[in-house]
């Protein structure tokens, strides 16, 4: 009996890493396609060689830890878990998609788009969401000529450290606060939006300033990102909403199965 169950546990497993790995392939080569119609004119996240050396270097060593501790996250959690590799690719591919969504804002070199890493943050938690969005934006700057390779250290610390710690923050004590499932998850999505743009007006600033006060120079990126990201964190919160909700009514087991509800909840309103 034990062997047919180690069996059976193994065929379904295989069976899940399958379709998970072909809905992955589906929606990488969708977000494939769509950014290779886009304009290159603008690269997105931060254009490739406006930091200064000494910055760039600086945000390369803040994402550093933490791209190594979600590589270490990973590799503990897939020992005892078999599905959780294609659950990351899968996560992997949403940020890819979501994130190659760009609107140009010129007047601070830079894009506005959607994150895309609350939904990653949310359900396999922050640590492994940053090394989601660092393997995304190193692919973007190598093919798409979306960010550079020079900047990816500050993308990956707006984008995939506070973007995914903001989002995993905000719906976790909104859960505490017994906040229905898809509120918590539409301001997850909402501030960790606009956590990223908070954080990448930080680094341009920072960056870019010369001899010029920090502050003036930090309000202007601020308010430049304002009409093209207000909007983008709603469709972002809805976005994330949205696919929680889903999970919740399809796979509500997989939603217990990651800790994001509770398994009283998996039968009823979260």
């Amino acid at each position: 009996m034990k062997i047919r169950a180690q069996t059976k546990d193994r065929a379904q497993s295989t069976d899940y890493r399958t379709q998970t790995g072909k809905t992955a392939q589906i929606i990488w080569g969708l977000g494939s396609v769509f950014c290779a119609l886009t304009s290159d004119a603008h690269a997105m996240h931060i254009s490739e060689g406006i930091l200064p050396f000494n910055w760039a270097a600086l945000w390369f060593l803040v994402a550093l830890p933490f791209v190594a501790y979600g590589i270490r996250r990973l590799k503990i959690l897939s020992k005892t878990d078999l599905s959780i590799k294609p659950l990351v690719g899968l996560m992997a591919a949403i940020v890819f998609v979501i994130s190659c969504m760009p609107i140009p804002v010129p007047t601070a070199g830079t894009c506005s788009h959607p994150g895309g890493t609350a939904i990653p943050a949310i359900l396999v938690g922050p640590s492994i969401s940053v090394l989601i969005t660092a393997v995304a934006l190193l692919i973007q700057a190598l093919f798409l000529a979306h960010g550079g390779l020079s900047t990816w250290g500050a993308d990956i610390v707006s984008m995939g450290v506070m973007g995914a710690f903001t989002g995993f923050a905000v719906f976790k004590l909104l859960r505490k606060l017994k906040a229905p499932l898809a509120v918590s998850a539409f301001f997850a999505g909402l501030l960790s939006d606009w956590a990223i743009y908070i954080t990448t007006s930080v680094e341009l600033a920072a960056g870019i300033r010369g001899d010029a006060p920090f502050l003036p120079l930090f309000t202007k990126i601020l308010i430049a990102f304002v009409p093209t990201q207000l909007p983008l964190g709603i469709l972002e919160g809805a976005m994330t909403a949205g696919m929680v909700s889903l999970l919740f009514k399809r796979r509500a087991d997989l939603l217990v199965k990651l800790g994001v509800i509770k398994p009283e909840h998996a039968g009823g309103a979260a």
